[in-house]
């Protein structure tokens, strides 16, 4: 692992226990997903964290996997969900056999991701495990965030740092790349993924993946 996804896996770990008290509830916007989904074999939740939405993958598959980089978030999702399978992993090396995977999530964890090689790669880690036949939801922070001033038709996205702060008053920055929309469905289109489906909700990026060969 590099040094830069190292600071992200090293941030998680710091705040973990914290952030987990605040991630309680699932996205709606997952839910809605995973409810117009097929049944599946094998689920596959990339950057779990706390496991709030392998909760929700388990509704529509027989088995889950959740993978995270962070021991503190693994270890509050193993809390959370006792019957669940969690791995120590990164989203450009996930431990999945490849055409594995018929229903995925990676929510809220490529925006984490330093650079733009490194999104894209992650991306193509996901088509990996895929089933040919398997789909995914993606998700990222958008530009049309309310937290960000950037113009709606921006092309182009920016890096940012937001700060987590820690019960005592301790900060902790947190890296971000904040995609504008058509850039993110360009990072996609990029990848080893076919663009199912877009929309934006909440001020984030969302987008209904499959492998491009499928």
């Amino acid at each position: 692992m590099d040094r830069s996804r190292a600071d992200v896996r090293e941030t998680y770990d710091r705040i973990g226990t914290h952030f987990s008290k605040t991630r309680v509830n699932p996205w709606p916007e997952v839910e809605a997903f995973v409810a117009d989904a097929a049944d599946a074999d094998l689920g596959l939740d990339v950057g779990c964290g706390n496991g709030r939405h392998v909760e929700i993958l388990k509704q529509r598959a027989g088995r889950v996997v959740g993978v995270d980089a962070s021991r503190s978030l693994l270890d509050a999702a193993t809390e959370r969900v006792p019957d669940g399978r969690f791995l120590l992993g990164d989203a450009s090396n996930l431990p999945i056999a490849t055409d594995r995977v018929d229903l995925a999530l990676y929510i809220a964890t490529l925006h984490h991701l330093p650079s733009r090689e490194a999104r894209i790669e992650s991306l193509d880690e996901l088509a990996r495990v895929l089933d040919p036949d398997g789909e995914a939801f993606v998700s990222a922070w958008s530009t049309t965030h309310d937290n960000f001033d950037a113009p709606p038709d921006a092309e182009m996205g920016f890096d940012t740092t937001v700060e987590w702060t820690l019960p005592g008053g301790e900060t902790v920055p947190r890296f971000y790349h904040i995609y504008a929309p058509a850039e993110f469905q360009a990072d996609v289109e990029a990848s080893q993924l076919s663009l199912d489906a877009f929309e934006l909700s909440n001020g984030n990026c969302y987008g209904t993946v499959s492998p491009a060969s499928h």
